[in-house]
């Protein structure tokens, strides 16, 4: 093998000041999958946009095949033979898979677009990789791990020999994950080399040849795989040891919290995303839910916090019903909300960390001086022991949550919610996209509120690893309905639940039994 790609000592500072890089190095070369991971904060996203020509550096260099490059823009990094697939898939669902494919490099002449030839080159790649997409069908029409293949496609088509792979496996399941990872096995094999971030590190022992961890912005260091475990990477990641594996007692679960009847709901397209879905969620018990993204999961969770209609079905806390009720009249019959979109749902991003935790306190007796004003300095120790008891990496209070890293965001966030005295807390993705030291601390809490103070919990997560561990119960949705049910999670394999995931496989109701 030889170097494809060198970066020496780079630099970026923003405007504000942080310094995102400082004197990072990272060296990869042809025909090999190395891992770039780090906490969030740590410089990682930050590093491969520079790499994409996504950012500026103010110090270092950046060498493809031994010669310096000065790269502009995406468009230049693509032409430089450089290609990313972002977490978020970049494509237009009403149009084909060539069609999005070869969308800003179309075939043809003039303003006439040669549909044909787009089919035949995205087949081709998609072919020769085994990739398996169809290059006619719709976007609308494909599942996420197919979306996923549509955009390595892109890249591929556009001749890439540098694959820049940002969290691919988020939301795949373990089938899915593993045919994702013969393909990208391929790839190497065609000598393409891959950088692949992860937060998985199961999956990066099984898949990358070498490692690189960033840590606050600087490299920890290189190895080859054969020389970690997770435990290692994990603490150099951290910087400490961080526990992977979550120790729990059994559940002693005792009255019924949440239930849920014959929940329905359509989406704007009057589509029936959630059907006749029905569960309960009982004290000092966590119930998950599971499921390939988009079958439902979601807006059950947005259902049950008033973020949607409720329409067709009832949804009880502590036998009343929230129909009719706003999301604080909800909030303060006893649920705490942990939102998929952290910077949509969960903060307002320019206010400080201060506000933000007391957005669903603020107005509560609690706080004011003579039942009229409020106290701040009530309110500031209460946030500055948040902060500690959380350990949100911050300036102070005062600090806009905009100019936090994401997994000090969710601290944020989660510092709010579990803090709140709420008995049911729904926790909707509530570690994805964020760093091992985070997740840790996160899932160790779920764990401790329930067993401790016998708090209801609804876990959704498209982590399996996460929904396995951390889950008490767990039910797995299909198309918008309840498929599996199972009483004890630690009977379940991972490959077991991606069938129920998959559809391979379903209950009846009687094997589910009377909690659903």
């Amino acid at each position: 093998m030889t170097e494809v790609l060198r970066m020496e000592n780079i630099t970026k500072i923003y405007p504000n000041g942080f310094m995102a890089n400082k004197d990072v190095n990272l060296a990869i070369n042809t025909g090999e999958i190395h891992a770039l991971v780090g906490e969030n904060g740590a410089g990682k996203t930050t590093l491969m946009k520079i790499l994409f020509g996504m950012e500026s550096f103010q110090g270092g260099r950046v060498l493809l095949n031994g010669e310096d490059a000065d790269i502009s823009s995406p468009l230049d990094a693509i032409d430089k033979g450089i290609g990313m697939v972002h977490q978020h898939f970049m494509q237009v669902p009403s149009l084909s898979v060539a069609e999005n494919v070869t969308l800003g490099i179309e075939p043809g002449k003039g303003l006439l677009f040669d549909q044909k030839t787009a089919s035949e080159i995205t087949q081709e790649i998609s072919d020769k990789y085994q990739l398996k997409v169809n290059a006619q069908e719709r976007i609308a029409d494909l599942g996420v791990g197919l979306r996923q293949k549509v955009e390595i496609l892109k890249a591929l088509v556009r001749k890439c020999r540098i694959l820049i792979l940002d969290e691919p496996t988020a939301v795949l399941t373990p089938q899915e994950t593993q045919e994702l990872f013969v393909q990208l096995k391929a790839l190497k094999k065609d000598g393409i080399a891959i950088i692949f971030i992860s937060h998985k590190l199961e999956e990066v022992m099984e898949l990358c040849d070498r490692v690189t961890v960033l840590r606050a912005g600087r490299t920890v260091g290189t190895d080859v795989i054969g020389n970690l475990d997770p435990a290692k990477i994990s603490r150099m990641m951290v910087g400490r040891d961080v526990i992977l594996k979550i120790q729990k007692d059994p559940a002693k679960p005792k009255d019924v919290v949440l239930r849920v009847s014959d929940l329905e709901y359509r989406n704007g397209e009057n589509v029936k995303v959630v059907n006749k879905v029905s569960f309960v969620v009982r004290q000092g018990e966590i119930v998950g839910i599971a499921g390939v993204e988009g079958n439902g999961q979601n807006q059950v969770a947005e259902l049950v916090a008033g973020m949607l209609p409720l329409g067709h079905g009832t949804v009880e806390i502590l036998r009343r019903s929230i129909k009719g009720k706003s999301v604080r009249k909800i909030r303060e019959m006893g649920l705490a909300y942990i939102s998929e979109d952290r910077m949509l749902y969960g903060c307002a991003a320019n206010l400080p960390i201060r506000e933000n935790i007391m957005a669903d306190r603020i107005h509560t007796r609690r706080y004011k001086k003579l039942g009229i004003f409020t106290d701040p300095k009530k309110v500031n120790e209460e946030i500055d022991q948040l902060i500690r008891e959380f350990e949100i990496a911050c300036d102070d209070r005062s600090q806009p949550v905009r100019m936090l890293s994401g997994g000090n965001i969710q601290k944020v966030i989660v510092a709010r919610e579990f803090s709140s005295g709420a008995q049911l807390i729904l926790a909707n993705q509530p570690t994805r996209g964020i760093d091992v030291g985070t997740t840790e601390m996160i899932r160790k809490t779920l764990v401790r509120k329930a067993r401790e103070e016998g708090v209801a919990t609804l876990l959704v997560s498209s982590d399996l690893n996460e929904i396995l561990e951390v889950s008490d119960r767990l039910l797995v949705m299909k198309d918008g309905e309840i498929v599996a049910h199972f009483q004890d999670t630690s009977q379940v394999s991972e490959d077991l639940l991606g069938e129920y995931m998959l559809g391979v496989k379903c209950m009846t109701k009687e094997e589910m039994g009377d909690l659903v």
